[in-house]
């Protein structure tokens, strides 16, 4: 392994790109830039039931027109291939046999029916919602019951079950979470496809990923894929959470309550300049509370010790007057 930073954006293909999404690939655009690094894009499509044609090709000619260049990738290549989790499967297969051979994982054989009513009974005694471990010990003997039966599983990790773990994020800084909440994450779906968290710790490895850099929303996967780097013996990489995007009442951004797709903006006329200006700064603190940036500027100027720890407001009028300086001053450009 180099010594090189190589950092990512995995995008899932299930329609057009979020602009929450949107500043997360341009964050890890600008820190490869900034340190001469890598900037590597991976395509997460392994939930085919969220699947939408046209997606990947949307999303490649939306970084296109954004100017985010990136290194390895889908029609680009790269020596990390393949750069679709689809066309990855039976890496990710061995790597499940190693975690049940270690006693790290185990099947899973619970009906949907047994986890709604396991759901209904933690409810009603106003317990947390996770899976109880009905299957975590199964003997050999039974295990193979299930299997001959062709009884339909799942494959789980196995947490501990009490302690905490304690990691540091370059935005949140230390960060502790008890064992107690965090479920048994099902690394492998019943139709063999892997789950995001699997998949995503193989491939960050194999891809020589040095610097996670995602939504703050991922925070609490983090134990998981701590303890799935460790049950392997790898080295994790450094961790980097973004704020959360909100509306102006706080609430998380979402498409319930406006345009949050990059398209739906370019469509109303929104240069592209802009869009990128704008989202740089939505959890970013510029030095000398500049405004304007062209991209090549933002380049020069990113660091991720700038980045926010609060969430960060989608205030439409600011980017409104935004747009309308870009248009009349064609020297910010």
């Amino acid at each position: 392994m180099s010594n090189e930073i190589r950092v990512r954006f995995a995008p899932s293909p299930t329609g057009y790109l979020h602009v929450g999404s949107l500043r997360t690939a341009l964050y890890n655009y600008l820190y490869a830039k900034k340190v001469g690094g890598k900037f590597i894009l991976r395509i997460e499509d392994t939930d085919q039931t969220r699947y939408v044609d046209g997606a990947v090709e949307n999303l490649l000619s939306t970084l296109e027109a954004m100017g985010l260049d990136f290194d390895e990738g889908p029609e680009k290549g790269g020596d990390f291939g393949p750069y679709f989790q689809s066309e990855r499967t039976e890496i990710y297969n061995k790597y499940v046999k190693e975690l049940l051979e270690k006693g790290m994982a185990y099947r899973c054989f619970c009906t949907s029916e047994d986890l709604s009513k396991m759901r209904d009974e933690q409810k009603a005694k106003g317990l947390d919602t996770k899976y109880n471990g009905h299957c975590r010990n199964l003997t050999e003997k039974e295990i193979n019951e299930h299997l001959e039966s062709k009884d339909s599983f799942v494959i789980r990790l196995k947490i501990p079950l009490d302690g905490d773990i304690t990691f540091y994020d370059i935005v949140r800084e230390k960060v502790t979470f008890p064992w107690k909440m965090v479920d048994d994450q099902i690394l492998v779906k019943s139709d063999g496809f892997p789950t995001y968290h699997l998949a995503n710790v193989v491939d960050d490895h194999l891809m020589e990923i040095t610097h996670v850099i995602r939504g703050e929303e991922w925070l609490s996967s983090v134990p998981k894929h701590l303890l799935l780097y460790k049950a392997f013996g790898w080295k994790p990489p450094k961790l980097c959470h973004l704020p959360l995007l909100l509306n102006p009442d706080k609430s998380k951004l979402s498409k319930r309550q406006g345009d949050v797709a990059v398209e739906d903006f370019v469509n109303k006329g929104y240069l592209t300049e802009t869009l990128l200006n704008f989202v740089a700064l939505l959890g970013w603190h510029a030095p000398g509370n500049e405004e304007f940036y062209s991209l090549a500027e933002l380049e020069k100027a990113f660091s991720l010790k700038r980045i926010n720890k609060s969430g960060s407001v989608f205030d439409v009028e600011k980017l409104n007057w935004m747009n309308g300086q870009y248009l009349r001053n064609t020297d910010l450009n």
